[in-house]
């Protein structure tokens, strides 16, 4: 829909610019669209660097793609700033909505200055996230690039519903193998139940119980940046790395201790990287239980650092050996006598 805009105006615009704290997602997807992606580094608080920013805009930038709140689970304080240096250039802005859990009832992207936004399903509105999908979800736009939406279009007159095929600026019809319709009524059906309140409630909460696990944890993990946060916590364990535990072993401790691990190595721009994000549905008991466990595997690191190295021993498969697996991946079946 941005390359129809800009080709419309008679623009060719070739690029989108990325900050390095992005989803690979983002970068993924623009190269698969055809632009190049140029990246944008992050200050030392976690924010877009806005000089950086600047000096990489110009009329060669068809938009910026960035998340809101990023996934150092910071807010960018900046975020009205940033979309009007790119809507002074010509860009438009895209917000990938996978955080949407932070800011429910609370802002909008449309009021952050943002054109394009995509709301993640998963997560924030309940449907699966594992196995690689079922992914599906809308995209919402600015008036200026409502022309360009997929075709059909579903409209109302009275009481009728009807598709309007009839919109010579569409990009077009996507296929429906895209998508999956099951997981839009089910996120349908979670927030006509939820209701406005209930989705401020999901947010309130959601923050609320990341920062009670960095706070909980400040003191034993190094905080990737300065707090408050928002839905996620990222911490760094550069301080276990020196002892010879790294972020993966953590990961494998955890396991023993009966909890799966939260991201580990992401965002790639965080030396040993655990992404805590506790959502809204956690109970204060089951946190506290997840960071007794981080607590007791960082003063493991300390004192018995090899009862981490073996883990995990309760699980039916001991650890593997991730990098042989990638390589050399057995994907026949074989059924055991």
């Amino acid at each position: 829909m941005i390359r129809a805009y800009h080709r419309a105006r008679g623009e060719k615009r070739t690029k989108v610019l990325i900050p390095d704290s992005a989803h690979g997602t983002n970068p993924a997807s623009t190269a698969i669209a055809g632009y190049e992606v140029v990246e944008v580094k992050s200050d030392a608080e976690g924010g877009v660097d806005l000089a950086d920013l600047e000096k990489k805009l110009g009329a060669d930038v068809a938009a910026l793609m960035i998340t809101v709140p990023n996934t150092l689970g910071n807010f960018e304080p900046r975020i009205v700033d940033l979309t009007e240096l790119c809507h002074a250039s010509g860009a438009q802005v895209y917000m990938d909505g996978a955080n949407l859990n932070a800011i429910l009832g609370i802002t909008r992207p449309g009021d952050l200055g943002f054109d394009v936004c995509h709301f993640n399903l998963h997560k924030t509105f309940t449907t699966p996230h594992g196995g690689g999908g079922p992914g599906a979800g809308p995209v919402g736009v600015k008036r200026h690039l409502e022309p360009y939406l997929p075709t059909p279009i579903v409209t109302k007159d009275d009481d009728r519903y009807a598709l309007d095929w009839k919109r010579p600026h569409s990009i077009g019809k996507l296929q429906a193998f895209w998508g999956n319709f099951g997981m839009h009524v089910r996120a349908y059906t979670y927030i006509k139940t939820m209701g406005a309140d209930g989705l401020r409630r999901v947010a309130e909460n959601a923050v609320l119980n990341a920062n009670y696990v960095m706070k909980r944890l400040a003191e034993d993990y190094d905080l990737a940046t300065p707090g408050p946060c928002m839905h996620e916590c990222v911490l760094s364990a550069r301080r276990q790395k020196k002892l010879g535990v790294t972020a993966m072993d953590i990961a494998k401790r955890l396991l023993d201790l009966g909890f799966y691990a939260p991201s580990t190595y992401f965002p790639l721009i965080v030396e040993e990287a655990l992404m805590i994000e506790p959502t809204e549905t956690e109970s204060k008991e089951t946190l506290d239980q997840f960071c007794d466990a981080m607590i007791t595997i960082a003063r493991e690191a300390a004192t018995t650092p090899e009862v981490i190295h073996q883990a995990p021993v309760t699980t039916p498969v001991r650890r593997l050996d991730q990098t042989r697996a990638a390589r050399e991946p057995d994907l026949r079946f074989s059924r055991k006598a």
